[in-house]
């Protein structure tokens, strides 16, 4: 696996014209309302296609991509990959901290900041049953960075399946403890990070006889 991290505000100013990226990613940068918002969407889509192109030895405005069929209604919404899937590829942006994993198998990246401790409170309920009791043991000054290694954990594992938030985030146990647990199929693992925020890759892993799937 190949990981790409960076910061917003280190690659902003270089890239400001989007000259990479396609028209409709362009066109979704545009649509943002706050600048903080359009440098983040254009530097994390112009460091995909750089290390797309890189791979693929292309120009990166010239890297083609496509969404697979979801795996739960086939609809055309599901894993973003690269026609072919001569590389797989999982994106993730939050606040300063752009993420990219690589991989010759199915992947998936998440990094998000520490939420508020209000927020934990409104939105522990969201998780699965242990992963709910392990937070509540926890004093309350720990609660956000458990629950941000719970949630990107999860994320990442939804995302490297294809079918993201239309599988409930109750339904597998990732953990929020020091260390992922185990998730049949696939191998999460946490990424270092700047502070305040947490990150964490699923791939999937080939079972004994058969290939892994998505």
């Amino acid at each position: 696996m190949k990981l790409h991290l960076l910061r917003v505000s280190e690659h902003a100013a270089g890239a400001t014209d989007g000259a990479v990226l396609s028209e409709e990613e362009r066109a979704r940068c545009a649509a943002f309302v706050r600048e903080a918002d359009r440098d983040r969407y254009r530097v994390a889509h112009t460091a995909l296609r750089l290390e797309l192109a890189a791979v693929l030895g292309t120009e990166p405005a010239a890297v083609p991509l496509t969404r697979e069929p979801c795996p739960l209604c086939g609809g055309p919404h599901g894993r973003p990959a690269v026609p072919g899937n001569p590389v797989h590829f999982s994106l993730s942006h939050a606040g300063d901290v752009v993420l990219i994993a690589l991989d010759d198998a199915p992947v998936g990246a998440d990094v998000e900041a520490y939420p508020t401790a209000a927020a934990v409170a409104e939105t522990v309920s969201a998780l699965h049953p242990r992963e709910r009791a392990e937070i509540g043991r926890l004093a309350p000054a720990d609660r956000p960075a458990a629950f941000a290694r719970c949630w990107t954990r999860k994320e990442a594992y939804l995302k490297g399946t294809g079918t993201g938030l239309g599988e409930s985030p109750d339904t597998t146990y990732v953990g929020s403890l020091a260390t992922p647990a185990a998730v049949p199929g696939w191998e999460l693992t946490d990424v270092a990070v700047p502070g305040g925020y947490a990150a964490a890759v699923a791939v999937a892993v080939a079972r004994t006889g058969e290939e892994s799937t998505p």
